[in-house]
């Protein structure tokens, strides 16, 4: 498997439907928790998803083959992360009643994503860090995602991502322990 880059292809090209629902079914999951660790919120971060599989559904933009498909896609969705932000931050809309929902739905999503106890707690404890060690460690850990990769989806330098990665890892074990977490027993 070439990451989707055929089922891509095979769609923009050809228009065979089922290559974006092959694409959709492979990435829809990962990209909601990425899109998460974005935006903070599970069902933004769900509607970001659905907007971006729209982007390359009705635009089929072309991808440059620079990187793996997964990286392109996901750059996709945290521009369009980011936009959402920008229009938020001038409309911020959001009830108190709506904002206790949506954190108890994306506690369900956590559980039902991360069954361990101690998993549980770690990730609780990343979403303490600031957004961008959040992303990186997500990218990194989560995803698999190289450092190369990593930097591109969040478009900066390779070094800059390894300077990130080693402080976020710095912080996130400096939260654990404050929290009492025993990380050796991952």
């Amino acid at each position: 498997m070439d990451n989707g880059a055929s089922s891509y292809r095979r769609f923009r090209d050809n228009g065979d439907q089922s290559g974006l629902v092959e694409i959709i079914r492979d990435y829809k999951d990962g990209l909601i928790l990425y899109l998460t660790s974005v935006v903070g919120n599970i069902r933004t971060a769900e509607e970001i998803a659905e907007d971006t599989f729209v982007i390359i559904g009705t635009k089929k933009p072309k991808d440059k083959g620079t990187g793996s498909f997964r990286t392109w896609l996901y750059t996709i969705g945290r521009n369009a992360a980011i936009d959402y932000l920008r229009k938020r931050s001038r409309h911020n809309e959001t009830s108190l009643e709506d904002e206790a929902e949506l954190v108890s739905d994306e506690e369900a999503v956590e559980t039902a994503y991360i069954k361990k106890e101690q998993q549980i707690l770690l990730h609780r404890a990343m979403r303490k860090l600031s957004p961008e060690y959040q992303q990186v460690l997500w990218l990194v850990y989560f995803e698999e995602l190289s450092n190369k990769e990593a930097a591109k989806i969040m478009k900066k330098s390779v070094r800059s991502i390894e300077s990130l990665l080693y402080r976020a890892r710095r912080s996130l074990r400096s939260q654990l322990e404050m929290e009492g977490f025993d990380y050796e027993k991952l």
